[in-house]
């Protein structure tokens, strides 16, 4: 396991900020690739459904793209050390544009599971990069604000490109066409920018058990969000598909889940950094399972009613991604952030992968609406286990914690650039 992390000059301690068109660049480009990427997220699971396959096959093209976001987060930090952060972002937005090539050539279920797992590959090592560049680029009293708009860029770009399956022409191959077209739009601004890349990074090890020996809630948060992400956002188009809803009613879902991720993390944000964040990490995880009860009793009911419920619902879940993620960080020390970044990327990982698998399994023998019931139990577990750390060990004082800063569990946790020293910079060469 490899991740980017970060030893160079700060650039509050005397090297030239980026300038800020330089650093929008970079933002630009992922918000252009999100478009493409919310319009096949979207489309895939309604033209399969269109086209009769079993909705087991979109469950298997789900676990295929976590299968191939796991692969990302261990090989893109060898990729970035070959040939630096520009040509690594233009090869792996090369390699999405060749999956909804591959997605364009027609429904064929195999065909697009091993195109969708290249595209999962793709966006993890594009958010790695893309993250890892900006971390470089910014100082530290203005980090916050430059992810947060990342983060917001990002999810409005979703948001965009679900809403637009609603305009398209389900049975031709338009989705995939459009998701080239702003794929390849993305790479303009990286390929125009004058943003300087950091120096090649060194390789850190994933140390799960450094990383549950600092924050317990920390990696169990990672590990319930991975999953419980994958499986709303991945398996609502299956599910309302198979359930009889119409392309513009899917459109209309998903589009409406992003809100809830922009309105619910802030307020819960800001009431964390001014107390134990374990209490508002399980109020999130309480209020996911309420939202997923409400989806059991609402399921195929009215559709105003289920873009309400699926936006709180995705809204609490997504936010657990960001406040465990800063709850961890409150417990680390400096020199062990690099491994707790690289533990808590690979656990959130590898719960992404597990849990589609699981729920594909099951959907095959219980029906689609099984999202559901792992959603819940996954979002109690968590909760239940942050309650129970609250009893056994004492919360740290508001004082001492950091600041929260909003992020999305639809995209890696912004990662710790570190490079090699000077010296073995020379050696390396």
């Amino acid at each position: 396991m490899t991740i980017l992390h970060q030893t160079q000059t700060d650039p509050e301690q005397g090297s030239q900020p980026a300038p800020a068109i330089a650093i929008a660049s970079v933002v630009l480009s992922m918000a252009l690739v999100a478009v493409g990427n919310g319009l096949m997220f979207a489309y895939i699971p309604v033209r399969l459904g269109a086209e009769g396959f079993d909705p087991t096959w979109a469950g298997l093209i789900v676990t295929g793209l976590s299968a191939g976001g796991l692969a990302g987060c261990i090989l893109t930090g060898p990729l970035v050390r070959r040939v630096g952060h520009a040509r690594a972002f233009m090869v792996l937005s090369a390699l999405i544009a060749l999956s909804n090539a591959a997605v364009g050539a027609g429904p064929h279920p195999v065909l697009w599971l091993a195109a969708r797992a290249l595209y999962g590959f793709a966006i993890c090592g594009l958010f790695i990069v893309a993250q890892s560049w900006l971390n470089d680029a910014v100082a530290n009293t203005v980090r916050g604000r430059v992810m947060a708009v990342f983060y917001v860029a990002y999810v409005a770009g979703l948001g965009v490109g679900y809403a637009a399956l609603a305009a398209i022409d389900i049975g031709a191959a338009d989705a995939p066409l459009i998701g080239i077209a702003f794929t390849a739009l993305s790479i303009l601004p990286v390929g125009l920018t004058r943003l300087a890349q950091p120096p090649p990074p060194q390789a850190a090890s994933v140390a799960l058990g450094l990383a549950w020996r600092i924050s317990p809630v920390g990696v169990a948060g990672m590990l319930a969000v991975g999953g419980l992400s994958m499986a709303i956002s991945g398996f609502v188009p299956i599910h309302a598909t198979t359930k009889g809803y119409s392309q513009a009613d899917v459109a209309l879902l998903l589009s409406a889940m992003p809100v809830g991720t922009l309105i619910l993390q802030i307020p819960l944000g800001w009431i964390s950094d001014r107390t134990d964040r374990r209490y508002v990490l399980a109020a999130a995880s309480a209020l996911a399972v309420v939202a997923g009860l409400f989806a059991i009793g609402f399921d195929g009911g009215a559709l105003a009613a289920l873009v309400l419920i699926y936006v709180v619902w995705d809204g609490a879940s997504e936010s657990i991604y960001s406040l465990a993620s800063a709850h961890a960080a409150d417990r680390a020390g400096k020199d062990d952030m690099v491994a707790l970044s690289s533990s808590l990327l690979f656990a959130w990982s590898l719960s992404g992968f597990v849990v589609p698998g699981i729920v594909t399994a099951l959907s095959a023998i219980y029906g689609t609406q099984t999202f559901i019931y792992v959603a819940i139990g996954i979002a109690a577990g968590f909760c239940l286990f942050v309650l129970w750390r609250v009893v056994m060990v004492q919360p740290v004082p508001a004082a001492e914690t950091g600041s929260f800063a909003p992020m999305t569990a639809q995209a890696p946790l912004p990662v710790e650039l570190a490079f090699a020293p000077e010296e073995q910079r020379r050696a390396d060469k």
